[in-house]
């Protein structure tokens, strides 16, 4: 009964959405075959993500005979998508991206094989290398891993150093969030057609909600209290909401309702935007002066903050393999490789060393090449990560671990709904009260599934 009620909280308001495709044939059958030696990996599209794509064909595959069939989707139908063929056993893919939220719950429903024995069996792959809050968050109950970090993150803020300069401003290394308000005010429109930050309003719960409850967090809210009483509509929710969405109406950028992950990482190295608060991950993509108009122009700065010490995140995009996998052998091979030193070395060596999927290894932070290359954000976004605390996160004790997400299956759910409406109010088409009030309801009949 249990089970069922977290299947269905799981894959509620699923939508199809389209797949792009890198490389050839994704989807197709998964049955073992005789000298069938392809795997179907289904991966959000992140530049890291993206990458991979383009160099398995001529290495891995090359090495191993093993073909790997990517398909890529932007991160909601990425979440829509894995969650269902995996809580369904649909069994399309082979491996998933998967992050730090799914992996305990997957585990406890026994969806997930667990990678602890394929990683010990491969000296090469040095399990005892990832970084200590990686492993924790991508281990189940019985200390095993049951995904394999392709790159962690926490969040900070980033900013383009010339308009800062040119206004006279200097950001501190540990701004407040009404400091970030006050800059943001300050250099919208320093040049034509430039917004003062970016900050997601794609609704979703990892995209809009994400941030939002980061702020949230430090403003001295909570999802649930301790003992699941909902607090979407306390005063510290309302006041961090209200906070966050008049910013994004004042100074954010265009069409932010709209804009995630994805878009702001546009904005941003396109000059489209002054600052903005993200993915450590996203500073990579930020110094390739292939991609960004800003490349060795951006500052960084901690996650904002405002009762709390820290407020950044913590998440890792991970490969997971669905126990209905029936090329496992193959499957663990391509996780291990794609998660490797030997992998960091070579996006290094081909595309540059600042695109380096870093933030799994404290072995990438004593490459040379990759301290030249992230000498501006390697160290804070090292620092990030270790100061994340999921256990403790805001103001007050919390009923799961987890920063930016409540680590229950309904969160999924709920977190989408409460974004949308919030999102909505980004647009002009919804007021934040209203918007919490109908959370509140959503969150109390969660609540009374633990209470």
């Amino acid at each position: 009964m249990r089970t069922r009620r977290m299947v269905h909280a799981l894959i509620t308001a699923t939508a199809a959405g389209s797949v792009l495709v890198a490389c050839s044939g994704a989807g197709g059958s998964t049955g073992s075959g005789d000298g069938d030696r392809s795997i179907n990996v289904l991966m959000v599209g992140n530049p890291q993500m993206e990458d991979i794509a383009k160099l398995t064909k001529d290495t891995f595959t090359k090495d191993t005979g093993i073909k790997v069939n990517f398909t890529i989707l932007p991160e909601n139908e990425l979440r829509d998508k894995v969650t269902q063929d995996v809580a369904t056993q649909a069994g399309q893919y082979d491996v998933a991206t998967i992050g730090a939220y799914e992996v305990p719950i997957w585990e406890k429903n026994g969806w997930l094989h667990e990678l602890s024995s394929y990683a010990d069996k491969d000296a090469g792959f040095d399990k005892a290398d990832l970084l200590k809050p990686m492993v924790t968050s991508l281990s189940g109950s019985d200390g095993k891993l049951y995904a394999l970090p392709f790159y962690g993150e926490s969040s900070f803020l980033m900013y383009n150093k010339d308009v800062m300069k040119a206004k006279g401003i200097t950001v501190p290394e540990r701004p407040t969030w009404q400091q970030i308000a006050d800059i943001a005010a300050e250099v919208d429109g320093a040049e034509p057609g430039m917004r003062g930050i970016c900050l997601r309003g794609l609704a979703g719960w990892g995209e809009l909600g994400a941030s939002l409850t980061t702020v949230v967090n430090t403003f001295g809210g909570t999802w649930f209290t301790e003992d699941w009483k909902p607090q979407v509509n306390s005063p510290e929710f309302k006041k961090a909401t209200n906070f966050y969405v008049d910013l994004v109406k004042k100074h954010g950028e265009a069409g932010a309702a709209q804009a995630g992950f994805t878009e702001c990482l546009n904005a941003m190295s396109q000059k489209k935007v002054a600052m903005w608060y993200d993915a450590t991950s996203a500073a990579g993509s930020l110094e390739d002066p292939a991609s960004s108009k800003i490349a060795g122009h951006v500052g960084y700065a901690y996650a904002p903050t405002v009762e709390t010490k820290s407020s950044g995140w913590l998440w890792s995009w991970a490969w997971a393999m669905p126990k209905t996998t029936k090329k496992a052998d193959a499957a663990s091979e391509f996780m291990l490789w794609a998660s490797s030193k030997e992998y960091e070395k070579l996006v290094g060596e081909k595309l540059g060393w600042s695109r380096v999927p870093a933030g799994k290894r404290a072995s990438t932070y004593e490459i040379p090449q990759y301290q030249k290359a992230a000498a501006s954000f390697g160290d804070i976004t090292l620092k990030s990560i270790e100061q994340a605390d999921p256990a403790n996160p805001g103001m007050q004790p919390r009923p799961t671990v987890g920063v930016q997400y409540v680590a229950i299956p309904e969160f999924q759910d709920l977190g989408t709904k409460v974004t949308q409406e919030i999102s909505a109010a980004i647009a002009g088409k919804a007021d934040v009260d209203d918007a919490l009030n109908d959370g509140q309801k959503l969150a109390e009949d969660v609540a009374k599934n633990y209470q």
